[in-house]
């Protein structure tokens, strides 16, 4: 399956209800074909500490839906935290607090296969990519810190 370029995003929310706004603008992103959600994997912590995992996927179920983010952040089919040897694990179940969610999500921006072709065809690769946090560009003076 050939894809545009995809990006990791790891959001968390201080209120385990998110899905209203959040959740209507990734569809509206879909609806336009503008994003496809390859894997997304919501989790939801408990105030009593219980933790509760939702995947969901754009992918057919004979592609590799609900797995994709599991496998790229180190759990296994079962959900549980993996790592080859034995080694030490970043904990997800650890790194939310209580009465809270995160949300993960492996996005292939459809948008830009145009622009990521024509870089290719004039030989262009990519060097570096990143995020902005919004903090930057208040201080950059290119937004308000509302």
């Amino acid at each position: 399956m050939a894809l545009g370029p995809v990006q990791l995003l790891v959001i968390g929310f201080d209120r385990p209800d998110f899905r209203g706004d959040a959740l209507g603008e990734l569809e509206r992103l879909r609806e336009q074909d503008l994003v496809r959600v390859i894997d997304l994997l919501v989790v939801h912590k408990g105030a009593d500490g219980r933790v509760e995992r939702l995947h969901h996927s754009d992918l057919g179920a004979g592609d590799a839906a609900g797995s994709v983010v599991g496998a790229l952040i180190g759990l296994d089919e079962a959900g549980d935290e993996q790592a080859p040897g034995g080694e030490e694990l970043w904990s997800l179940d650890d790194a939310i607090p209580p009465d809270s969610a995160a949300a993960i999500a492996l996005v292939e921006h459809r948008w830009a296969i145009g622009l990521r072709d024509a870089i290719r065809t004039a030989g262009g690769l990519p060097v570096a990519d990143a995020w902005i946090h919004p903090a930057d560009l208040v201080a950059a003076g290119l937004s308000d810190a509302g």
